[in-house]
């Protein structure tokens, strides 16, 4: 990979490779707790060993140049430090320029811009946060190359703000804490209220974590993702009323059923109940994966796609029928659709015992029904955001 990205930085900038900095942001598939982050609830997710690699080299005036292996034919985007405005032109561009606009709102400043070469291995558009690992790859290496000494948990924050305020996506904080924060071998539940976490081993066992892309494409600012979270705070809002809570994953599932007639759309009380209900799920799941109880981890799994497919209505055709496919096999003792929903992925615990037999069938039980082909891939969890190497003058 490092000598993947050398080369693109010689070829997109002429560089010889001396005093070139290599970065690196996860991807993260959470393993259960969906759309709660924005609730006030838990969430269980793990960064991946695959993401967004990040070739850097400073320069002597504040001209910022990006290429993407990913994106070819945008060839070279280029913006100064002195005007970090969003542009639609700039197409994935934003997300690194939003992420340093948000150094300079906490006055953290530089007049030294960089050329840089990206370079992800997550699928894009699958809902595995190929944004948010851009995000923390750059607020990792902005902090570094300046010398700012930022804590990793600001980093993360500074990155939701970017796809917040700048991008225009009212994400939580899950993704960027899952990406900035993560661990080797290490799930994270995290109350995205206090943003308290702890680190729960992964320890499989038998099986074999897989995620399975339905390569149905979903975009999240153009999906319905901020109009469940304007669902959701009708719901509140109308709790509120007869109940002092801050967030609608203050309730149990027992205090919700007392005060749900005071939502009269039935439409947001859907919401509400699937909030309340998958934050009891993912705290209970954080806890039977901590006493070795696959089986009870992974019922909790396929609980959590329903009430996202029928009380959230994130789900879809495709997601639908990749998940109903694993349930059919008697080796798949959880699976469930991951991220945002409208397409994107899903994840399977699949005893390693005939696994590769057991997704060829799968694939062609989800193909027979939507005609798309399932990419799929044994996930390892991995590290967090980080620098991975420098290649120093005189190295090459």
């Amino acid at each position: 990979m490092e000598q993947k990205l050398l080369d693109a930085m010689k070829k997109a900038y002429g560089h010889d490779g001396s005093n070139v900095r290599l970065f690196f942001a996860p991807g993260r598939v959470n393993l259960i707790g969906e759309h709660i982050d924005y609730n006030g609830g838990y969430v269980f997710p793990c960064s991946l060993s695959i993401g967004t690699y990040m070739a850097v080299k400073r320069r002597t005036d504040n001209v910022v140049n990006m290429t993407s292996l990913n994106f070819p034919d945008e060839g070279t985007i280029q913006f100064s430090l002195d005007e970090l405005v969003y542009k639609k032109e700039d197409d994935w561009a934003n997300y690194p320029k939003g992420v340093i606009k948000e150094f300079v709102n906490l006055g953290k400043t530089s007049d030294q811009g960089f050329d840089a070469v990206f370079f992800g291995n997550i699928p894009n558009g699958a809902g595995l946060s190929s944004s948010a690992s851009v995000e923390l790859v750059t607020a990792v290496m902005w902090n570094e190359v300046n010398g700012f000494d930022l804590p990793m948990v600001e980093m993360v924050k500074i990155g939701q703000r970017a796809e917040n305020d700048f991008i225009g996506v009212s994400c939580g904080i899950m993704d960027q804490f899952a990406i900035g924060m993560g661990r080797e071998n290490k799930a994270i539940l995290l109350d995205c209220n206090t943003l308290d976490y702890a680190y729960s081993p992964i320890e499989l066992g038998d099986y074999a974590l897989v995620i399975a892309n339905t390569n149905k494409r979903r975009g999240l600012a153009d999906s319905k993702y901020n109009e469940r979270r304007s669902e959701c705070d009708e719901a509140l809002a109308s709790i509120q009323k007869k109940k002092d809570v801050a967030f609608l994953c203050d309730l149990t599932s027992a205090e919700f059923e007392e005060v749900k007639d005071a939502i009269s759309n039935p439409v947001a009380q859907q919401r509400a109940k699937h909030a309340v209900a998958e934050n009891e799920r993912t705290k209970k799941a954080a806890e039977l994966l901590g006493e070795g109880d696959l089986l009870g981890f992974g019922q909790l799994m396929n609980a959590s796609h329903v009430s996202l497919r029928d009380d959230y209505a994130v789900s879809g055709k495709e997601l639908d029928a990749l998940v109903e496919a694993a349930w059919k096999e008697e080796s798949v003792i959880g699976a469930r659709m991951t991220g945002a929903g409208f397409g994107g992925c899903t994840v399977n615990l699949i005893h390693k015992e005939g696994l590769n037999e057991t997704i060829e069938r799968i694939g062609s039980d989800y193909e027979n029904h939507t005609g798309l082909k399932a990419e799929f891939y044994i996930a390892e969890v991995g590290p967090g955001a980080k620098e991975i190497t420098s290649v120093k003058e005189g190295e090459r």
